[in-house]
């Protein structure tokens, strides 16, 4: 029989991880608020609330901030958190190199640093992107005051239940517990997470998609990557990975893709592809202020915004490709918002409307009515991506529940 006492102690335990999830949450999102609101908010026991601020005051996790106006008792004290002292080191593992980034609790940057990365097996770059690390805290220790956590992103296949990368494009993992290392080696709450999808959980908490519970991130760059948000929620399959667009055929007779299958959408829409394709029409002659040797997505996208027919001709027709599985993904997923993510949309004036062209014919009416393409407002933040899975054990009450029964408190 299975053991009752343990089931019931964890079922409280669960219960006290998601009601101070709820109080932080509603401090997060809507302070200066007071406990009287936050109780009538979250639907707990006025004591109840008073329980959990008392331990996130007692944490440093929230401030005291002022009065609010008298209704003819006491004056309601306001609470906020407090965002300052909490640091977390925030990495996105690349294929070539490493964005290590040191971020406060308000998602805003300290620190950041890229580093090359040149290791060619799993247990080299383990230990390379582990001596980083050790080396970016070391020089930065007089920046950081309490480090909480260490997240990962990084391209491929990863199991983020379980802190396993199953699979990563450029180097071959076994069941990678990079989780169980991190925690072992540093003693930190540790995440890791795919990159794209990471990138639209940031999206929702810190830009283009804040404003709605639903949205579909599309990111172009070395290859095609995409993130769901569903009710507030990043969208995941059974093993943690799913919206795979860039694997998505779209044309059977296209070159072989890397995951070895033919026509992926990332052989023909990504800055890779772009880049080669406008090599190709240079090389057979066609007219083009570009030239062969100086053709990056960022040369190509200034050149298309200058009237330059080549450039603009080969953007164009990724952007019709591109258009057609965005359609395609709005039917299944149903999106309040697109997002577009990457160098890509410097030419956004060109793309975005062949995006919408095929978004309002290929698309139910009901879906793709009055649906919004827009740019990511995260720019070129890579490492954010990585935060953002802090942000979420903090407001889901993971990582919020371990700071509390650690027992630590700041310095004052």
């Amino acid at each position: 029989m299975p053991n009752s006492g343990a089931a019931q102690i964890g079922n409280v335990d669960l219960v006290k991880q998601l009601n101070g999830a709820a109080v932080y949450g509603l401090i997060d999102q809507n302070g200066p608020i007071s406990r009287i609101q936050v109780a009538e908010l979250s639907q707990l026991a006025p004591a109840s609330v008073t329980k959990i601020t008392r331990q996130l005051l007692e944490r440093g996790l929230i401030k005291e901030v002022e009065q609010q106006a008298s209704t003819g008792g006491r004056r309601a004290i306001s609470i906020v958190t407090e965002t300052r002292p909490f640091h977390t080191v925030a990495v996105r593992l690349g294929r070539k190199d490493a964005t290590i980034a040191l971020f406060d609790l308000s998602s805003k940057v300290l620190v950041e640093q890229s580093y090359p990365l040149s290791a060619e097996t799993q247990e080299a770059l383990q230990q390379q992107l582990f001596t980083i690390i050790e080396h970016f805290i070391a020089e930065n220790k007089n920046v950081i005051r309490e480090l909480i956590a260490i997240s990962v992103i990084l391209p491929g296949l990863v199991d983020p239940e379980n802190g396993k990368v199953r699979y990563m494009p450029h180097i071959a993992v076994d069941q990678w517990p990079l989780v169980e290392a991190l925690n072992k080696t540093f003693k930190l709450a540790s995440f890791v997470g795919h990159d794209i999808r990471s990138l639209a959980l940031a999206e929702y908490y810190f830009g283009a998609g804040s404003d709605c519970s639903d949205s579909l991130l599309v990111r172009i760059h070395r290859g095609a990557g995409a993130g769901v948000i569903i009710n507030e929620n990043i969208f995941v399959g059974r093993n943690g990975n799913a919206v795979e667009i860039g694997h998505i055929q779209v044309d059977p007779l296209g070159e072989q893709c890397a995951c070895g299958h033919f026509g992926c959408l990332e052989t023909v829409v990504s800055n890779p592809a772009i880049e080669k394709k406008v090599k190709q029409l240079l090389l057979a002659g066609y007219a083009s202020c570009l030239s062969a040797e100086a053709c990056t997505i960022h040369d190509i996208c200034r050149a298309a915004n200058l009237g330059d027919s080549l450039a603009t001709e080969v953007l164009k027709h990724a952007a019709v490709t591109l258009g057609k599985v965005i359609a395609s993904s709005i039917n299944l997923f149903n999106p309040q918002k697109v997002i577009i993510a990457g160098e890509i949309t410097a030419a956004d004036a060109i793309l975005f409307p062949i995006i919408q062209r095929c978004i309002d014919t290929q698309t139910l009416n009901a879906f793709g009515e009055n649906l919004p393409v827009v740019s990511s407002q995260l720019g070129n933040r890579s490492a954010i991506g990585a935060f953002a899975l802090v942000k979420r054990a903090m407001l889901n009450g993971k990582l919020l529940q371990h700071l509390l029964d650690d027992g630590r408190k700041l310095p004052s």
